[in-house]
């Protein structure tokens, strides 16, 4: 019995070290596992996504929208603030503190406690939607396997386009594409209005993306933007050039309406900009296709690509090669870890795509525009 009570002692002392933190990590871990167990039941997950991640985002996207400020923003710079300054201070007292292995212990438990946190969070705002049904399932569209002359068709058809519309959009002086980046946010809510019609699972609250102010942080990690699930807001990278800034826009407002994987998001993206009146949304929905197409061209027939390669107009060429330019400052430790974090955990997801491989967003753009070329 002795034994026993000291035992029982020595676990209650070991819990009390971070009673909140214990508590904290062992709930979020039960949510993970939780999740892990039950995520490849789609009929759970679907009834979990439509009756309370996606009501839970349109809700605080609302709430958000009050303010012109990123709340995704002020969070991340609290946490990542918190997170430096506890640092600090553990160091501190590692160093002044004689019990340090108690110390080095209530130091490693919170910080563990917190990305299980984050995670578990993860798992329930966001998560759900890899396993419940996809774009593609919900619109009935098809991304059947496609030849490489249907590829070139459609690569040309966009080509043409971005083409058509480098000469309908705002230049400066050395013939540089230049929006009105805040117009083109103003004019977002609207966006999808067209789209919902023959999409309803594309219908959502008409609200604008945030622009994030520390945007060159954006950058360095190698991002245009992002959706936030804990504030269901869509953010955006106001520091890259603006070729693809529209796109953009109409690609994280697509997460904000539930499409969560990339490719899919991609594709909407081009749909709903397509079918809008907007030259500056027409244009860079052109560039994003083409950008991916080209990409899938170009492996499949290196000739039929560089010949339409060859027919971009000196404005487009221009717009791409200022891209090329600004991403290219980036490269570096933080981009490169950034896509490995992130690739992996599209990973612990099942999203094998990853982040630089957009298959699926080929294949839809060329079942559904093919036709449109043949006209």
């Amino acid at each position: 019995m002795k034994n026993k009570n000291n035992r029982k002692g020595g676990f209650s002392a070991f819990y009390k070290l971070c009673p909140v933190w214990h508590t904290i990590g062992l709930i979020s871990g039960l949510i993970i596992i939780l999740h892990l167990l039950t995520r490849h039941n789609k009929q759970l997950m679907k009834k979990i996504a439509a009756g309370f991640v996606q009501p839970y985002h349109q809700f605080m996207a609302k709430l958000c929208a009050k303010t012109e400020y990123s709340v995704a923003e002020i969070i991340i710079l609290l946490a990542a603030v918190g997170v430096i300054a506890y640092l600090i201070y553990s160091i501190i007292c590692l160093v002044k503190n004689k019990e340090r292995l108690k110390r080095l212990y209530k130091l490693i438990v919170p910080l563990i406690s917190f990305g299980l946190l984050v995670y578990a969070a993860f798992c329930m705002f966001w998560g759900v939607y890899y396993y419940a049904d996809d774009f593609i399932t919900q619109s009935g569209l098809k991304a059947e396997k496609i030849s490489v002359s249907q590829l070139e068709a459609v690569t040309e058809y966009f080509a043409e386009i971005a083409n058509e519309y480098s000469g309908k959009v705002n230049r400066d002086q050395n013939g540089l594409y230049r929006p009105d980046k805040k117009q083109i946010v103003d004019k977002s809510p609207e966006l999808y209005e067209n789209a919902e019609k023959d999409f309803p699972c594309l219908k959502g609250a008409a609200l604008k993306p945030k622009l994030f102010k520390l945007s060159k942080i954006l950058s360095y990690t190698d991002f245009t933007g992002f959706f936030f699930p804990f504030t269901g807001e869509a953010n955006i990278n106001n520091d890259f050039p603006p070729s693809l800034f529209a796109s953009t826009v109409a690609h994280e407002l697509a997460h904000q309406r539930g499409i969560a994987k990339e490719q899919e998001a991609n594709f909407a993206a081009v749909l709903v900009s397509m079918e809008s009146d907007d030259p500056d949304f027409i244009y860079s929905a052109a560039l994003l296709a083409y950008t991916h197409l080209g990409n899938a061209l170009s492996k499949a027939d290196y000739e039929a690509w560089h010949r339409i390669y060859s027919s971009l107009s000196d404005n487009v060429l221009r717009d791409f090669a200022e891209n090329r330019i600004y991403w290219k400052q980036f490269e570096g430790p933080a981009q490169t870890t950034m896509n490995k974090v992130y690739g992996g955990f599209l990973d612990s997801f099942d999203q094998k795509l990853k982040l630089k491989s957009y298959g699926a967003c080929v294949d839809l753009l060329v079942n559904y525009y093919y036709e449109d070329t043949l006209k």
